[in-house]
Formats: structure tokens, C-alpha cells, sequence
């Protein structure tokens, strides 16, 4: 992704997903401080939608952290440089995923590796 409208493109759309996430963190965030110190049982249907509520804040907030550091790469001209070979990662992957910080073929090989150690 080395075109500058693309680039601009990327970031805009980055941007705009930012304040999505950033929505729905405050939205979240406020709905857990309305009761925060109710004491309630893990059988309360109020527990289970708190928990599912606290594990959606935290995947919003890692959420948050992956676009900001693709915005930073988008800034400082690392963006979509794989950091493992230096390579181009395939503009697709950007797509589907823009806080891709290996291409696919470094990604495979890590997982493999990982794979391998665990046995």
C-alpha cells in the first residue's frame, strides 16, 4: 500500500472506526459504572450481561490500541511494511485486517514455529 491515495483512503477509514470504537468504550464503560459495586452472583442475569459487557470493553480497548498504532505507521511511513522481512504486506490483508504488522508468509511461518514448541 504505497499509493498516497490509498494511504489517505486507509486512514480515513481507520479514523472513522476510531470514533466507532471510542462510541461504543464510552457506551460500555458507562453502562458498568451504574452499578459498579453490586454485589451479584454469578447465576444473576445481570453478572452474565456485566461480564459480557466487561470482555467487550476489553476487546474494544485492544481494538483501540491496534488503530492507533496503525494510524502512528500510517504517520511515520511503517504502515503495511511487514516487521519481520521488511516486505509489502498484501494490501487485502491491510483490508481485512489494517493492524497487520506481518505478511502472511512471516505470520505462517511464526505460527508454525509456535505450533512446534508447543508439542
Amino acid at each position: 500500500m504505497s499509493n498516497h491515495s490509498e494511504l489517505q483512503a486507509e486512514r480515513e477509514r481507520l479514523t472513522s472506526e476510531r470514533q466507532l470504537v471510542l462510541v461504543e468504550i464510552g457506551r460500555l464503560r458507562e453502562s458498568l459504572q451504574i452499578e459498579p459495586e453490586l454485589e451479584l452472583d454469578e447465576g444473576d442475569p445481570e453478572y452474565v450481561v456485566r461480564e459480557q459487557n466487561l470482555a467487550l470493553l476489553r476487546n474494544f480497548e485492544e481494538r483501540l490500541q491496534e488503530i492507533d498504532i496503525a494510524l502512528e505507521e500510517l504517520d511515520t511511513g511503517s504502515y503495511g511494511i511487514c516487521k519481520r522481512c521488511g516486505q509489502p504486506i498484501d494490501p487485502e490483508r491491510l483490508r481485512i485486517m489494517p493492524e497487520a504488522t506481518l505478511c502472511v508468509p512471516c505470520k505462517s511461518e511464526l505460527e508454525k514455529r509456535r505450533r512446534m514448541s508447543a508439542r
